[in-house]
């Protein structure tokens, strides 16, 4: 893998489909955050993001490491159980998240997916809202405007506005999980 430094502008021009030939694919790692309820919790991206309105797994793309930094494994959770805490307010060790599984978009983006340890629904919007809360109070908005638990493909039909293209196949594969441990 190499690394391309690039603009803001560059990310932008990946969304206007005339210029999408000239796009460069991205690295991203996302967290996999189930409940105890056995839901899968997604966020709705705020305003002010790259993104806004688009319903997805907490997450980002990842920057190519500065100075002697090696861009491993341990790295890339790193840089997830960062973006989890940022998006909703749940702090994991790295340790604790589980490569769960890797992916390759149609752009040829590749994004690594870590499975995060259950934890209760109540507990997870009593993080979030504390971390809007703490968002708000600073005068920024929180990269998340609003989460909701899913437990099938067909709960995504209620979300309203864009979703990320991996979404529906990872709640699909979540939800299979769940049905055939193991498989």
């Amino acid at each position: 893998m190499s690394w391309t430094g690039v603009t803001y502008r560059h990310y932008a021009l990946r969304r206007v489909p005339e210029a999408r030939a000239a796009a460069l694919p991205s690295l991203f790692v996302t967290v996999v955050q189930p409940t105890d309820e056995g839901a899968l919790l997604v966020g709705q991206m705020s305003a002010s993001t790259a993104a806004p309105g688009r319903w997805q797994l907490p997450g980002g793309s990842v920057e190519p490491p500065e100075g002697r930094e090696v861009l491993d494994e341990a790295a890339l959770r790193r840089h997830a159980a960062r973006e989890l805490a940022e998006e909703t307010g749940v702090n994991t060790a790295p340790d604790d998240l589980t490569l769960w599984v890797v992916t390759r978009g149609g752009n040829g983006s590749i994004g690594v997916f870590y499975r995060a340890p259950s934890r209760p629904a109540s507990v997870l919007r009593e993080r979030f809202s504390a971390l809007v809360s703490a968002e708000q109070t600073r005068g920024r908005d929180p990269e998340f405007r609003e989460v909701a638990l899913v437990r099938s493909p067909a709960d995504l039909s209620d979300l309203a506005g864009p979703q990320v293209d991996y979404l529906g196949p990872v709640v699909r594969r979540f939800a299979e999980a769940l049905i055939h441990p193991g498989a």
